[in-house]
């Protein structure tokens, strides 16, 4: 009689690869027992919070390197100035346009889902 072989045991990569299937099986069906309501806004307000918290920091690291770029392009001829002043206008408008979208995210969040949504 041949003796029955289990492939995936004898391949690490594999085995590893199904445990972790299996356990984030299990995470969602736990997570499907929840309301699927206040799971999306749950969602959306952590993803409100984080973009409070990340948006604002990368503005104001935009405007930093938009002022390196204009100010080091000021030592170059003309044609390197010129590009310099196009990377720092546009580092500058980033930061103004995330500031934008960090300010208007709980409104469209809250629109997308039809509820307040918290920040």
């Amino acid at each position: 009689m041949q003796k029955l072989k289990f492939y995936f045991l004898s391949n690490p990569k594999l085995f590893l690869f199904l445990i972790l299937t299996t356990f984030s099986l299990f995470i969602s069906f736990s997570k499907a027992q929840t309301d699927p309501t206040a799971q999306l806004t749950n969602d959306l307000s952590e993803l409100c919070k984080q973009l409070k918290d990340l948006i604002p920091t990368t503005a104001m690291l935009l405007v930093m390197v938009g002022a390196v770029v204009y100010a080091g392009g000021q030592f170059f001829s003309a044609e390197t100035r010129a590009r310099a002043t196009v990377w720092a206008s546009s580092c500058i408008v980033g930061a103004i346009i995330g500031l934008l979208i960090a300010q208007l995210a709980p409104q469209i969040l809250g629109a997308i889902i039809g509820q307040d949504i918290t920040c």
